[in-house]
C-alpha cells in the first residue's frame, strides 16, 4: 500500500496543512474537495473578521512549502476568512497543484472488499474512497491512509432546542439563514426586524455585523435569543482571554445589550417557527412568542457528517460525536478552568487503523476548536503515519486560555451558570432596567 496516496477530505485550513506535513515526510497526499476552490467553506464566511491573528493562523510546514515560492507569511492583524484565503491558503493550494482535486464530493469510505463487519485481514487491505463529481460520475478511490478534515459547516444546528428542527421550521427556510450578516450586504436586514438565536462567537459576531447595520438604517432591529439564562460566561471571558479579540468579540455583544441597540431574551428554547404574513415567529417550549422577524440567523453551532463513514470502525463519544479520547477534555457540559490540551495522534485514533479525524470535525459538535489547534493535530497524526512515533507523541502546542472558567451550570440558575468546580461567584449587572445575574 505504500504507493497509494493518503487520502485527505477536505481542501480547508486543517486539509492542507496535512498535505503539506505530508509532502515534508516523503508522503504523497491527495486532497479532495466538495466546493471549487480551496477553503471553500470559509469563503463562504469571508467578511467575517477572525479573532486568532496571523501567526496562529499559518501551519508551519504549508509556510516551508510557500517559502521558496517568494511568499512571506503575514504577521500583524487579524485576517477576514477571504483575506486568509487570498493571502495563504489560496496560495497553499496553488503550490499543491494537481494534489488537491476539486468537486470531488466523498460519499463513503470503506476497505477494499471489506465491509464494516469483516475482521479477516482488515488493516492490511487499501481504503477505499468513492467520489462523485457534480455531473453525477462515481469515482472509487484506493488510499494507505485517510484523514478527514471535512469540518462541520455543511451541518448546522437547527433553531429547535431538542437539536430536531422545530415545528415549522423546514417550511420556514427561506425566513432562516445560518450565515453571519454581513454589513457590506445589508439589504436583507436594514430597516427590518432580525432574530439571532445561538450565544457562542457566530452569535457574537452577527450582534456586531447588524449593530453596525443598525447604525446607518435607524429602522433596523435586533433581538437576540440565548436559550440559558445570563451567567458569568455569556460574554466569553473579556480582559482574561489569552485570545485577546476573542475576548473583545463578547464584550461587544455585551455592550450592544447594555446599551439597548439589541432586545435580549434569555432562557428562551425554541419549539416553533410559526408564519405571520411572510415573516416567522419563533414560539419557545414555554409558550413564549418573540415578535415577528423578517429574517432569523440561526447560529446553534455544527455537528459532524458521519453518513460517509458508516463502514469503517469509529469510536466517538455518544454526546458530542467526536473521538472518545479528547470527549471529556472539550465537552462544554463539564469542561472547566480554561483552556483545552492539544490532541494528537493517539487521541485521534480510530478502531479503523490509519483513519483520522482531525479539525473541527474531530472536535464534533463542541465549538472551542481553533486553527491552531487543528495544525498541531495534523503535525502529529501524519507524524505517526510516517512512523516518527516519537514526533507524533511530542506536544508542540499549549493552546491559549479562554478566560472563562467553569462548565456549562445549570440552564436556569444564574447563580450555577458559570458551572465547573472555579466558577467565579455571580455579580449583578444592570442589562437595560432589568438586572440580571453574572
Amino acid at each position: 500500500m505504500n504507493a497509494l496516496p493518503v487520502v485527505v477530505i477536505g481542501a480547508g485550513p486543517q486539509g492542507l496543512a496535512a498535505a503539506a506535513h505530508l509532502l515534508e515526510r516523503g508522503l504523497e497526499p491527495l486532497v479532495l474537495e466538495t466546493g471549487t476552490g480551496p477553503a471553500a467553506a470559509v469563503a463562504e464566511w469571508g467578511h467575517v473578521r477572525l479573532f486568532s491573528a496571523w501567526p496562529e493562523l499559518v501551519d508551519s510546514a504549508s509556510a516551508r512549502l510557500l517559502a521558496p515560492t517568494g511568499w512571506v507569511a503575514p504577521t500583524g492583524g487579524y485576517p477576514t476568512g477571504a483575506e486568509w484565503i487570498e493571502h495563504y491558503l489560496a496560495p497553499l493550494a496553488a503550490e499543491l497543484g494537481d494534489r488537491v482535486r476539486y468537486d470531488a464530493r466523498v460519499t463513503g469510505v470503506s476497505r477494499k472488499g471489506r465491509d464494516r463487519l469483516v475482521d479477516a485481514d482488515r488493516a492490511e487491505q487499501p481504503f477505499t474512497v468513492h467520489v462523485v463529481d457534480s455531473a453525477g460520475h462515481e469515482q472509487r478511490l484506493e488510499a494507505r491512509a485517510v484523514i478527514d478534515a471535512s469540518g462541520t459547516w455543511r451541518r448546522p444546528n437547527p433553531a429547535g432546542a431538542d437539536g430536531i428542527p422545530a415545528l415549522g421550521e423546514r417550511q420556514a427556510a427561506d425566513l432562516l439563514t445560518s450565515q453571519v450578516p454581513n454589513r457590506a450586504e445589508p439589504e436583507r436586514f436594514a430597516g427590518r426586524h432580525t432574530v439571532v438565536v445561538g450565544a457562542g462567537d457566530s452569535a457574537f459576531n452577527a450582534i456586531h455585523e447588524l449593530v453596525e447595520i443598525a447604525r446607518t438604517h435607524p429602522d433596523t432591529r435586533v433581538t437576540w435569543a440565548i436559550r440559558r439564562v445570563v451567567g458569568s460566561t455569556t460574554f466569553g471571558g473579556g480582559a482574561a482571554d489569552e485570545l485577546p479579540e476573542r475576548g473583545a468579540l463578547g464584550q461587544r455583544a455585551r455592550q450592544a445589550v447594555e446599551s439597548g441597540s439589541v432586545d435580549l431574551v434569555t432562557g428562551f428554547r425554541t419549539a416553533e417557527v410559526r408564519g405571520d404574513d411572510g415573516r416567522a415567529v419563533l414560539v419557545g417550549e414555554d409558550g413564549r412568542s418573540l415578535p415577528p422577524a423578517d429574517t432569523v440567523v440561526v447560529l446553534t453551532g455544527f455537528r459532524p457528517d458521519l453518513t460517509f463513514l458508516s463502514e469503517v470502525r469509529l469510536d466517538l463519544d455518544p454526546t458530542l460525536e467526536a473521538p472518545r479520547r479528547i470527549a471529556a477534555e472539550i465537552d462544554p457540559n463539564i469542561h472547566s478552568c480554561g483552556s483545552v490540551q492539544a490532541t494528537g495522534a493517539a487521541d485521534l485514533a480510530q478502531p479503523e487503523p490509519d483513519l483520522y479525524l482531525v479539525g473541527m470535525k474531530s472536535y464534533g459538535r463542541a465549538p472551542t476548536f481553533l486553527a491552531l489547534t487543528g495544525y498541531e493535530q495534523v503535525r502529529s497524526v501524519v507524524a505517526q503515519l510516517a512512523g516518527d512515533h516519537e514526533a507524533a507523541a511530542r506536544v508542540e502546542l499549549v493552546p491559549p486560555d479562554t478566560g472563562v472558567c467553569g462548565g456549562a451550570g445549570v440552564f436556569d440558575d444564574p447563580e450555577s451558570a458559570g458551572g465547573g468546580c472555579c466558577g467565579p461567584a455571580p455579580d449583578l449587572l444592570e442589562i437595560g432596567r432589568t438586572p440580571v445575574q453574572l
